[in-house]
């Protein structure tokens, strides 16, 4: 069985409403074991046999839809992946510092170089963006709630949708899949 961290996009702050009871049901019901769910953000970790990535996404996805009426992205990543991604972080000074001012974004698909260029150059604030593979790790270090570096930018330029965890909440899911 394989450890798994899935994140919902937008839930519970986007607009979408989503109770963890609601979704720790729906895994439970798709066959995955040792369901948890971590805030009211759209985080689970559970056991899965067989789909793994994208499959696993996509009927996440088409499950989600079908009970809820509502659309949204499922990003799912492996223990494994979860580590390398923690391994990885190119921020490891602003991790330590200020956890909470360090946005990992999950992406549906790894930006280009030029893409990430791109992102760099429309920031107006103080904010630092790095990339490696199917993340981005953004420094708010005035944070999140006023900057101009919005989602909504981020994923224009990135050109992936793309869910955002500060470096506590990614550290916390990493305890529960270890």
């Amino acid at each position: 069985m394989t450890p798994q961290i899935a994140l919902l996009r937008a839930v519970n702050v986007g607009g979408i409403k989503v109770s963890m009871a609601d979704l720790k049901t729906l895994l439970i019901d798709l066959g995955f074991e040792d369901v948890r769910t971590l805030l009211n953000s759209g985080n689970a970790v559970f056991r899965s046999k067989g789909t793994n990535g994208v499959d696993l996404e996509e009927a996440l996805e088409r499950e989600f839809a079908k009970r809820t009426d509502r659309p949204t992205e499922f990003f799912v990543r492996t223990a494994e992946e979860w580590k390398s991604i923690i391994d990885r972080n190119p921020m490891t000074a602003q991790a330590r510092r200020d956890p909470g001012h360090l946005l990992l974004v999950v992406l549906k698909r790894a930006p280009s170089n030029q893409e990430v260029e791109s992102l760099r150059a429309a920031i107006v604030g103080p904010e630092i963006v790095q990339a490696d593979g199917k993340q981005a790790y953004i420094y708010y270090p005035a944070g999140v709630g006023q900057s101009k570096l919005t989602a909504k930018l981020i994923e224009r330029h990135l050109g992936s949708p793309g869910t955002g965890r500060n470096w506590n909440t990614v550290l916390k899911l990493a305890a529960m899949v270890s």
